[in-house]
């Protein structure tokens, strides 16, 4: 192995900065979303943000360049498959390299295991899993083109502390603010998706690495539900509830020429939930 095997030459001064890199974040004006897409772009990268929503994207986009950074919005319907494939296919055609994938749209209701339905599983499955891998498949051209381009190219999967352990039913009581089984159970099939999008992509240098968040509600949810709040905060070891700009350091570590090195792995940023 020598050195022109690694790309070193292709990386930026600073091997955290994703300056001239561009980046594609699904649910981009989500509460993580937005912080994700917040922190890619100030870290240099250019950010396309999509969502359904196309007015809460242009807010957000209106937020990053008002901040200095740079960033585009466009709406999409991950759950149409149609719409996803010809988004993919104008992606790829457009000859620009897209170097950063973040595969961080959800959607769901709270709900308990008796009440949930047969539908509620499907959609869920759908929108964690099944919209995430065929993004990945139909942009894997682009990000073979980053690779070229920049030396690397870098898929992020926002899966939960809830893919690896149950939620403690203890806890929830009549908040309302249950865990459903689907939700879980979809971030957990994500996280072998990972796995194995990380192995079968190694040959292009295409790498492959989750986010396990923890618990992270809004900013008003303590004067909200203050006593379901001082139950989260019981099973945190570090003692605090998770705030949105807390996936920010590890977005960019795992998007940026730091981590070169790091595919196949899931980073949990649960405050050490799920290490009890």
């Amino acid at each position: 192995m020598t050195q022109a095997d690694f790309p070193y030459d292709k990386m930026p001064a600073s091997t955290f900065s994703l300056q001239g890199r561009r980046a594609l974040v699904t649910g981009g004006a989500g509460h993580l979303g937005t912080a994700i897409s917040k922190g890619l772009a100030g870290a240099g990268a250019h950010v396309l943000l999509v969502g359904r929503n196309m007015d809460k994207l242009q807010a957000v986009v209106d937020q990053i360049t008002d901040a200095g950074g740079t960033a585009s919005c466009q709406a999409l319907d991950l759950m149409d498959d149609d719409a996803l494939a010809a988004f993919t296919a104008q992606m790829c055609a457009d000859g620009h390299p897209l170097d950063i994938l973040v595969n961080n749209a959800y959607g769901g209701p709270t709900n308990t295991l008796a009440a949930s339905t047969a539908d509620q599983w499907r959609k869920s499955y759908d929108i964690a899993v099944v919209a995430s891998a065929e993004l990945v498949r139909g942009l894997v051209p682009a990000m073979r083109l980053a690779v070229e381009t920049n030396g690397d190219a870098s898929v992020i999967n926002i899966a939960s502390m809830y893919g690896h352990v149950s939620p403690d039913p203890t806890i929830y009581g009549t908040s309302g603010q249950n865990s459903p089984p689907f939700y879980g159970a979809a971030k957990g099939a994500l996280l072998q998706y990972n796995r194995y999008a990380a192995v079968h992509l190694a040959g292009d240098r295409i790498r492959v690495n989750a986010i396990s968040p923890g618990p992270v509600p809004p900013l008003n949810f303590r004067e909200q539900k203050p006593d379901f709040y001082k139950e989260l905060v019981s099973k945190v070891p570090l003692r605090r509830i998770g705030v949105a700009d807390d996936m920010i350091g590890p977005i960019v570590f795992l998007a940026s020429p730091a981590s070169q090195f790091v595919t196949g792995t899931n980073l949990c940023v649960d405050g050490g939930w799920t290490a009890w």
